[in-house]
């Protein structure tokens, strides 16, 4: 299995760190011809805005648009979430537009008000996800062909499913917990499962 990530800004190093834990080849993704052989792709934190202009600076946006369509895994974390959304509430730039749903940017305030949360996230196990914050966006809509996955005690929506496709508004990178890295693979891997719904590849040691 290889699982790309892209690295032209933002928190590339921790997902690949956590991917290579887990023994997948976890290449960092630059061009477009990288994209080529990748089974499933990732997308960091980061800065929106800067990763919408190398990735367009770099010939990125179709490709992956047109490789999302195809059927490819994609899994975004906070700046990567954005950049999947078809709408965000405040904001100019084109995004990829691959999930139905309108996000808000830096829907918790700046850098000062990031903050850490236990999550309810049952399709990952039963013990709370621990998930660090930071300038993080909320989803404000999504509509019934997306999947909520978790929320915060407010009701905010923070992790999301659409088909093939996974975003979530905070860092799993940044902990040692590698369960939501775990379910993203098992997505990776649904085409040898007979559960393509629940993420879980039955006899797997993924889905432990």
């Amino acid at each position: 299995m290889k699982v790309g990530v892209l690295a032209l800004q933002g928190t590339f190093i921790e997902h690949i760190g956590s991917l290579q834990q887990l023994d997948v080849e976890a290449p960092p993704i630059r061009l477009p011809r990288e994209l080529d052989t990748l089974d499933g792709l990732i997308i960091p934190g980061g800065e929106s805005t800067t990763m919408l202009r190398l990735m367009e600076s770099f010939g990125l946006l179709q490709p992956i648009r047109e490789m999302a369509r195809d059927g490819l895994s994609i899994w975004g974390t906070c700046a990567g979430m954005i950049l999947l959304a078809k709408s965000v509430s405040n904001y100019q730039m084109e995004t990829l537009g691959l999930m139905d749903v309108k996000i808000r940017r830096n829907a918790f305030g700046s850098q000062i008000d990031s903050f850490e949360a236990d999550l309810d996230v049952p399709l990952v196990g039963e013990e709370p996800f621990h998930a660090i914050f930071i300038r993080a966006p909320v989803i404000e809509e999504a509509k019934p062909s997306v999947k909520i996955l978790s929320r915060l005690p407010d009701s905010a929506i923070v992790a999301i499913r659409q088909n093939r496709l996974l975003a979530c508004a905070f860092h799993p990178e940044f902990t040692d917990d590698l369960r939501f890295h775990k379910y993203f693979l098992n997505m990776v891997s649904q085409k040898l499962s007979h559960n393509p719904e629940d993420g879980i590849l039955r006899g797997s040691r993924l889905g432990s």
